[in-house]
This record gives structure tokens, C-alpha cells and sequence, in this order.
């Protein structure tokens, strides 16, 4: 039987914290076993595995939208935010309405919402697209409208299901550096499933990866590159060296 731990008043850094957790699902199918992972304030952590390893199974654990079969899970924070693959947004509503929503999901005060909103907004660079509806926006810049929305939750631990897997490879490099401009201002802990090595190295200060089904962590690599990071890191052989040697891991732990 899983535990998860209640969120208690913060005492350490650890914001979340899973250990032994494993899941099997009704129909008999073992997505997850053993797994042992942190996240600290501060932390940008990425997980990258194989498809059908359990990647995104970790993050509906953490967020509470699955409990664990066995080990515990705790998450010792409500405030969390939530970026799925998709930018789920409502066709009707504005940008800045839909960056409100959450917000006012949570009965926040009308003005204080909207002035979060507008910080948000801000934030992640659509200063002036507040009125335009979704389907007048690129695929970016309706990702920016969903992180913009977590945004306005404040959270201290950030959950991240491949926001960027569908987008082009320039858009893509754009958001992975607002992301981390966002993470140095803010030092959330992050937690980031991506399916692109070099994304992950690059955003990240430690590195997860994961085996195949059932998923288990087979290895751990500390990013030493510091923060704020210049992006031209990409292209150093230091860099590549570092990708190189997490796709290994990934190629052995897959077989």
C-alpha cells in the first residue's frame, strides 16, 4: 500500500520526495518500480526515458492525479504548477483570461488575479497579446499562455509533461531559454519529462534517466554548467560530451 505524505509547513528544501514508489495500473500493466527521486528548491530536474516508461505516470503522482501502488510520494507543497503537453487552453477565452483561470479556479480576488495575470503575462514576454484568442497565436505562444497561467499560482514546485515536444526546433530553443530565465528568477523546483537529451542538459542541474518498462532510475548525472546559462553552451564540446554520454545511459538502459 503507497503513502503519500501530507504537505506539512516547509522545514527543509526538499520539496518532492519519492521513494520505493512504484504503480501498477487496473489492468495488470507495471509502469513504474522502485523508483527513488528529489527535487530540492532550487533544482531543475529532468527525466528522460524511453516511451511507456512511466515518465509521465511520475508527474500525475506528484501533481495528485494518481496514487502510487506501493512506496511513498511526498509532496511537501500546495502550491504546484502543472504544464502539460498540450497548452490546454479554452478557445473562447483571451490570453489573459485564460492566464486568469487558474487563478480564479482558486477563488483568488478578482483584482488581485488579474494584476498576477498581468505579471505573468509579462513575464513570459506576450505583453500586448492580452486579447487575442488561442487560434491567433503560434504554437510558442500559446505554450507562453500556459505557463504564464501556472504562473499565477506562485508555485514552488514545477511539473513539466514535454511542453515543447510539438514545436519547432527554433521555437523550441526560444522557450527553453525563457524557461530557465523564468527558473533563475524564481528558483522553483523543477521537474521536466522530455523525450530530446539536449533539452534536458541544458535546462537542467541534474539529469534522470529512466529504463524501459517497468520504469526505474538506472542513472543520475549532476549538469555542471552554471546558471544563468549562456546559450551558446550548446555548442560546446563539453556540451556534447555531456549529451553523449546520457544518450548512453539511455541506449543501455533500454535494452
Amino acid at each position: 500500500m503507497s503513502t503519500t505524505a501530507p504537505a506539512p509547513a516547509q522545514t527543509g528544501t526538499t520539496l518532492l520526495d519519492f521513494s520505493d514508489v512504484a504503480m501498477t495500473f487496473p489492468d495488470g500493466t507495471v509502469a513504474l518500480h522502485e523508483v527513488d527521486l528529489t527535487v530540492d528548491r532550487g533544482e531543475f530536474v529532468s527525466v528522460v526515458g524511453p516511451s511507456g516508461c512511466g515518465k509521465s505516470t511520475l508527474l500525475r503522482i506528484a501533481s495528485g492525479l494518481e496514487t502510487a501502488s506501493a512506496g511513498t510520494a511526498s509532496v511537501r507543497t500546495r502550491r504546484i504548477g502543472y504544464v502539460f503537453q498540450d497548452a490546454t487552453l479554452l478557445p473562447w477565452r483571451s490570453v489573459a483570461d485564460n492566464v486568469e483561470l487558474l487563478a480564479e479556479l482558486n477563488k483568488q480576488p478578482k483584482q488581485l488575479r488579474k494584476e498576477k495575470a498581468k505579471q505573468a503575462i509579462e513575464l513570459v514576454g506576450l505583453t500586448g497579446f492580452e486579447r487575442h484568442l488561442p487560434k491567433q497565436l503560434s504554437g510558442g505562444m500559446r505554450m507562453r499562455t500556459s505557463l504564464a497561467r501556472s504562473l499565477t499560482l506562485d508555485p514552488e514546485l514545477f511539473l513539466f509533461d514535454e511542453p515543447f515536444g510539438a514545436l519547432d526546433e527554433i521555437t523550441r530553443e526560444r522557450l527553453n531559454d525563457e524557461l530557465l530565465r523564468l527558473f533563475v528568477e524564481q528558483r522553483f523546483a523543477g521537474l521536466f519529462i522530455t523525450h530530446s537529451v539536449s533539452e534536458a542538459v541544458y535546462l537542467s542541474t541534474k539529469v534522470v534517466v529512466m529504463s524501459g518498462r517497468p520504469g526505474t532510475v538506472v542513472r543520475r548525472f549532476d549538469v555542471p554548467f552554471p546558471m544563468p546559462r549562456d546559450p551558446d553552451i550548446r555548442f560546446t564540446p563539453e556540451f556534447a560530451e555531456l549529451v553523449g554520454e546520457v544518450s548512453h545511459a539511455l541506449r543501455e538502459g533500454h535494452k
